[in-house]
């Protein structure tokens, strides 16, 4: 028997559930159906979200035939062979599942296909279109983002499929308790697909054991959906691009000092496992955003992270729970990260003058009838172990890279020897 998430995809566009931004009366996918005007299209978001489920109801609204094929799997023959049909029938709507493996030579023969409307193709993909698919199919497809679905939503759903006789499970009388519900919607995380399979499950394998009440309804509680449950309430892929957004949130939710977010984030990467990335992504943080406000917290993450490291997950929780709090609560500042990226801009779009001859190595015989390092003065010869002198090529010489923004007790001590020092540089250089 095939699976009830299966059996409950929509025939029609009325049937989807949730993403009215794009099914909803009067929104673009809906048009394009109803103005028999379809395009190719790629749709994108998290597993079990409806992605499949609109293109079968978009080819049941259609008169147009419909066939499904994995672009990692299926062969460039596969291809052929809907393609002949395409030219047949006029139109094929091709659902491509994992879209963004689809390789060089299938892209190939696709192209000229999309652009003769004998293919209508409908990509399905987890990862975001614009990083991982080509531009030559993405200049061809409408892409389309499918949010994951809310939890009236997925209520809606179950009770359909309670209720359905045909293709549901409405010929068991089922009646979910309250518990048992609440359950179900928060551990399937929006997967409406593992949300229903696990809600056929929890019938099926009870219906046998459990007496039906004085109602003639089969109850089904908490502890039985709890035994049914075969998922995981995250949906996490480190090589997607939901990987690079979970890191980012982590990192913003420390530089904007929210602790608790910062803290969810860092239980969402430890659930990962990626114990890597978020090492990685500490020592960044700790340099970019608390840098110079906060040294000995930077130097407490190095040693923090070497310890993770060494006692690796679940125990390296701890100790990195203890380094994301600190950096949360202490002083910011981005002044070092500026700093350099304002020098390497200057690099990038400026004219390099020579380094000052004052500067340059004279290790080698016959520096000095180059004049290189000959007129170089040796801090440690002067009082206080400082000369002005120029440093800087010509271009340069006035320019001022660090910006400190004295945000804590540190900075601003280096900020007041910043400015100090830059003072005497230029009342020495003018006398």
């Amino acid at each position: 028997m095939q699976p009830l998430a299966y059996r409950m995809r929509p025939k029609n566009l009325d049937e989807v559930v949730g993403q009215e931004h794009l099914v909803g009366n009067k929104k673009i996918i809906r048009r394009m159906v109803e103005a028999k005007l379809l395009s190719s299209m790629i749709l994108y978001g998290p597993p079990g979200i409806g992605k499949t489920s609109i293109a079968s109801a978009i080819a049941g609204s259609t008169k147009y035939a419909f066939r499904k094929l994995n672009a990692a799997t299926d062969t460039k023959k596969d291809l052929q062979i809907i393609a002949e049909e395409g030219k047949m029938s006029g139109t094929v709507i091709l659902l491509l599942d994992e879209i963004h493996r689809l390789d060089k030579p299938k892209q190939d023969f696709l192209l000229p296909l999309l652009e003769s409307g004998n293919i209508i193709l409908i990509g399905a993909t987890t990862e975001n279109p614009y990083i991982s698919i080509s531009p030559a199919i993405r200049s061809r497809c409408q892409i389309f983002e499918l949010h994951r679905l809310k939890k009236w939503d997925i209520s809606h759903a179950i009770d359909r499929a309670l209720k359905d006789s045909e293709t549901g499970l409405g010929k068991y009388n089922v009646e979910l308790t309250k518990d048992a519900r609440n359950l179900l919607i928060e551990k399937g995380n929006g997967d409406l697909r593992a949300t229903l399979n696990a809600l056929e499950l929890a019938v099926l394998s009870t219906k046998e054991e459990k007496q039906e009440n004085a109602d003639n309804k089969l109850v089904i509680d908490k502890a039985e959906i709890q035994d049914s449950i075969q998922f995981k309430s995250q949906n996490y892929d480190a090589t997607s691009d939901g990987h690079y957004d979970l890191l980012s949130a982590f990192q913003k939710s420390i530089r904007g000092s929210d602790t608790d977010a910062a803290l969810y984030y860092l239980g969402n990467l430890c659930e990962s496992g990626d114990l890597v990335a978020i090492c990685r992504r500490l020592l960044v943080i700790a340099y970019e955003d608390i840098g110079l406000a906060n040294p000995p917290a930077c130097s407490r993450t190095v040693n923090a992270v070497q310890a993770a490291q060494m006692v690796g997950l679940p125990e390296a929780r701890i100790i990195l729970s203890n380094t994301v709090i600190e950096l949360c609560l202490s002083p910011k500042s981005n002044s070092a990260i500026t700093a350099i990226d304002s020098a390497i801009s200057d690099i990038q779009n400026k004219q390099n003058d020579p380094i000052p001859d004052s500067l340059k190595d004279a290790h080698y015989k016959g520096a000095a009838t180059l004049n290189h390092g000959v007129s170089y003065l040796y801090p440690h010869d002067f009082q206080g172990d400082w000369i002005a002198q120029q440093y800087l090529p010509n271009n340069l010489k006035n320019v001022s890279y660090f910006n400190p923004k004295g945000n804590s007790k540190v900075e601003d001590a280096l900020k007041r020897q910043y400015l100090r020092l830059k003072k005497m540089q230029k009342d020495g250089l003018q006398k």
